[in-house]
């Protein structure tokens, strides 16, 4: 379907969340027609990208190799959950997410959604991180059907440790504000700072295996890799 078929960026989302294809190309597919549909915004986000990247954004994040600082956050229902008892069982895959508005974060969390019983076969776990207030992560785990924690990282905190947080900036806090996303009211400030969507995959050692950072937010960690990513980790594990 060529995006000009689309009506309405909703009706773009829902083709391209539930579409039988991987999940790069049904961020592709939605990114083309969201650009066919708001225009202005995807040129401003561009600029908002370039800014980022020239700036490496995200680049000083733990890496493959480094200690994964702990965290102790709350989910969805308000219980803490700490990395430590996460590792304690397995690898574990943690993703970060721009909020449960997020219609790129909606589709890579429908994909995760159906292969939580594979990571679950490889020994490993998977949580979320959203900068969002305990009724915003509840509704993106419903979305999608998740079985695993969205945790609550209250303003930012445990993505400002780690080099993930950015400010969107003026231009495109203008056009996302006027759009209908109330940021100020999911997270419970009006900083306006999110993080940059990633994937780290920890070993039971606490270091990272792998990861996946990109300062646009429209691209994502394959399936593929961090399955491999998570195979790697508990292999690793595994006594000689």
């Amino acid at each position: 379907m060529g995006q000009l078929a689309f009506a309405t960026v909703e009706e773009a989302f829902a083709y391209c969340r539930d579409m039988d294809a991987s999940l790069s190309e049904r961020l592709e597919m939605f990114a083309d027609a969201a650009r066919q549909l708001t225009p202005a915004l995807q040129v401003a986000v561009d600029r908002m990208v370039d800014r980022l990247k020239a700036h490496e954004a995200g680049a000083a994040a733990p890496g493959p190799g480094d200690s994964m600082p702990p965290f102790a956050l709350p989910d969805e229902t308000g219980r803490v959950i700490a990395l430590n008892s996460l590792l304690a069982t397995g690898p574990v895959a943690i993703t970060f997410h721009r909020g449960h508005w997020c219609p790129y974060c909606r589709i890579n969390t429908r994909v995760l959604s159906d292969v939580q019983q594979a990571i679950a076969a490889e020994g490993a776990s998977i949580v979320a991180i959203v900068p969002e207030r305990q009724q915003f992560a509840a509704a993106l785990k419903a979305d999608a059907a998740l079985r695993y924690p969205v945790l609550s990282d209250v303003d930012n905190g445990y993505a400002l440790s780690i080099g993930l947080a950015i400010w969107v900036g003026a231009e495109v806090q203008e056009l996302m504000a006027k759009s209908g996303r109330d940021l100020p009211a999911y997270q419970g400030n009006d900083a306006w700072i999110l993080p940059i969507p990633a994937t780290f995959v920890i070993g039971q050692d606490g270091r990272v295996a792998a990861r996946f950072i990109d300062p646009d937010y429209r691209r994502r960690m394959a399936v593929e890799d961090l399955l491999a990513g998570l195979r790697e980790a508990r292999d690793r594990g595994l006594p000689n």
